[in-house]
């Protein structure tokens, strides 16, 4: 048992869930005995998320918020090792992705963080292109020298040296179309009180002419259209979702006699 301790790597891997039953396991078994840790926040999911998450780790710990940033964050700051990893339970590592990590963190190198491409499977197809690719962020840094920033769409911010990864994790966002609305929805919808919350007032200019944009953006110029029908979908829902997130600004200025969140 120690012999095979001694060969994970000296990381920490985490990841926040809420009934994520469906996916978890793919997520888990990715970075499983390769890891010299996982930490897996959820918040009570009643699908029986944390019991397939306990199989694989005994850092199954629980949190309660509605802030994805603060979620991140309480995970972070219980892992245990100088280096860190984060990963949504949709995710899951390919073998040249953790073969790089192992290199990068072997390497001694003065690197604080790491930017990591991911590419998205969805409806059965890998999409190359649109507003979803290239999709990257930072994934792999020194837990002090990285922190979690924002609202609704939070990241990791690094205080120092920022690499490019040359490899690339895979992400499954949506099960189906339905589950793809039900998320389009939920996020509409916080990011809307995101807004008002930091004082950002409603435009009509911006609910129509964003998703004209969007449109013109991601479907011509970056040839969304590439992706076939998927990339139709993709374009589709992601105008509804830009459309409603203002939509749904407006209606809380309504409910708030036109007061914003924050006052001047």
């Amino acid at each position: 048992m120690d012999n095979e301790q001694d060969k994970r790597l000296p990381l920490s891997v985490y990841m926040i869930t809420f009934n994520n039953s469906a996916t978890i396991e793919k997520a888990l078994a990715s970075v499983a005995g390769w890891a010299d840790e996982i930490i897996v926040v959820d918040s009570h999911s009643p699908d029986g998320t944390a019991d397939i998450a306990a199989r694989y780790t005994d850092r199954v710990l629980h949190y309660d918020t509605t802030d994805l940033r603060e979620k991140y964050q309480f995970a972070q700051d219980h892992c245990l090792n100088r280096w860190v990893l984060f990963i949504d339970a949709d995710e899951w590592l390919t073998d040249a992705f953790r073969k790089e990590v192992e290199a990068l963190i072997g390497s001694g190198s003065a690197r604080d963080g790491y930017i990591a491409d991911r590419r998205n499977i969805y409806l059965g197809r890998e999409i190359r292109h649109g507003g979803w690719y290239p999709d990257r962020e930072i994934r792999l840094y020194r837990k002090d020298k990285g922190g979690w920033r924002g609202g609704i769409h939070a990241k990791v911010h690094v205080d120092g040296q920022v690499g490019h990864m040359k490899g690339h994790y895979l992400h499954a966002p949506y099960a189906d179309t339905a589950h793809q609305i039900r998320t389009v929805d939920r996020y509409s919808e916080n990011y809307a009180r995101d807004l008002f919350s930091a004082g950002r007032r409603f435009h009509l200019a911006n609910m129509i002419l964003r998703p004209v944009f969007r449109f013109f953006r991601d479907y011509i110029f970056k040839m969304g259209f590439l992706d076939g029908i998927p990339g139709i979908i993709i374009m589709a829902s992601t105008m509804y979702y830009v459309f409603m997130k203002h939509a749904r600004l407006w209606e809380l200025e309504k409910e708030h006699g036109g007061k914003n969140g924050v006052q001047k």
